[in-house]
């Protein structure tokens, strides 16, 4: 577990970056063939993507929405990038998504599946961590001292 970071920190990011979220929501605890499958497909792909400089994945976070909901919180530097990934045969994603949708079909809403993408403009997303280790946007692009990028959030954001 990482030490927490002593004071107010914000993400060291400034270009645009893209937030992916993907997750899963066990319908039927008891149908575990369903949803068990789904769950421990993320982590490969997230292996293979930290694995390759450049794949465009800059970090990641698993949370826990409830008992029943599993996601990940997911920083990319480009859509392009993630879309590549996403469409690209010979990765890992493709054969997942495959077997999802072939398992999605026949498990009668047992498992369900959700994700959205944000494109944020640089410029557009600031962060505070206060006495926390590295998280999120954060632990994907490292931290700074806020003081660097100004005290209030409005600063950061560059409000007038």
């Amino acid at each position: 577990m990482s030490k927490p970071i002593e004071g107010r920190m914000t993400a060291a990011g400034e270009g645009e970056i893209v937030v992916f979220l993907i997750g899963m929501r066990v319908n039927s605890f008891a149908a575990l063939r369903s949803w068990w499958p789904v769950a421990r497909a993320m982590p490969p792909m997230l292996a293979e993507l930290s694995r390759e400089e450049g794949s465009g994945l800059l970090g990641y976070q698993f949370l826990l929405g409830s008992p029943r909901v599993l996601y990940v919180v997911q920083y990319w530097d480009s859509k392009e990038k993630l879309l590549a990934y996403a469409s690209a045969p010979d990765r890992q994603h493709r054969p997942a998504w495959a077997a999802f949708n072939r398992r999605l079909r026949a498990g009668k809403g047992k498992v369900g599946f959700w994700h959205e993408t944000y494109v944020v403009p640089a410029g557009s997303y600031e962060s505070v961590y206060v006495n926390m280790p590295e998280f999120g946007l954060g632990r994907a692009t490292g931290v700074v001292p806020v003081a660097r990028r100004g005290d209030r959030a409005a600063d950061r954001l560059k409000v007038k």
